[in-house]
């Protein structure tokens, strides 16, 4: 039987929201600059490739407090964002969002841009001599053949996002409702003492990481015959 409080609950469904935003807006924003990496000759592709995988050595909380200072009133994206009225983000569900795009930008960008790389040109040049145009040639061509590439980019991205705690303790702190996820649910339980409480959330974490592998051990067979 779960043990679980209405701010566990809340913590939960929160976590989940940040999650299903980040994908989305990941897969719309990475998918061009994917294309461009598994395309483009620019003697500047590694350096950006460079810059894309970041995250996946840099500590999360150098991670959080770079996008702390950038986005804090005396930085250029905290400036902007309160000379267009729209306020501070840090300590907010929308700083949430801008940090976990940045922390979760390689686990989408990587995955497309080897089903890119793999697809080849030969499906392109047969598009173009049919009379496809570019748009049509991706909505017909590319995101049929390389659906298994962006499935993979989207559990990736949702997966790697329900597990954030440095860049969100960081950049959000610890509100109830707006910035408090599972992970910093857990680490205050831990601290209280709550012991049941941790080890129902970090179990329903752990049982969904397992089942999170499971699904990228299933699809990728079928990335590998598709693309």
């Amino acid at each position: 039987m779960l043990h679980l409080s209405s701010e566990d609950w809340q913590a939960i469904a929160l976590t989940l929201q940040l999650a299903s935003i980040t994908t989305i807006l990941l897969l719309v924003l990475c998918t061009p600059l994917a294309w461009w990496l598994a395309h483009t000759q620019s003697r500047w592709r590694s350096a950006i490739g460079a810059v894309v995988a970041l995250p996946l050595v840099l500590p999360p909380t150098v991670i959080g407090f770079y996008l702390l200072v950038l986005m804090g009133p005396h930085g250029p994206i905290g400036w902007l964002t309160q000379s267009l009225g729209i306020g501070r983000l840090p300590f907010t569900f929308a700083g949430l969002v801008v940090g976990s795009l940045v922390y979760s930008l390689p686990f989408t960008v990587q995955p497309l841009q080897r089903a890119f790389e793999a697809l080849g040109a030969r499906p392109l040049e047969v598009a173009a001599t049919l009379g496809a145009s570019p748009w049509d040639t991706f909505w017909t061509v590319v995101l049929p053949l390389c659906r298994p590439g962006f499935l993979t980019a989207a559990v990736l991205s949702f997966a790697h996002t329900v597990g954030e705690f440095g860049v969100i303790l960081m950049l959000g702190g610890n509100i109830p409702g707006i910035t408090r996820v599972v992970s910093v649910q857990i680490y205050d339980h831990v601290e209280a003492m709550e012991y049941p409480q941790a080890h129902t959330l970090a179990a329903i974490m752990l049982l969904f990481s397992f089942f999170v592998l499971l699904l990228l051990q299933w699809l990728q067979p079928r990335t590998a015959g598709k693309v």
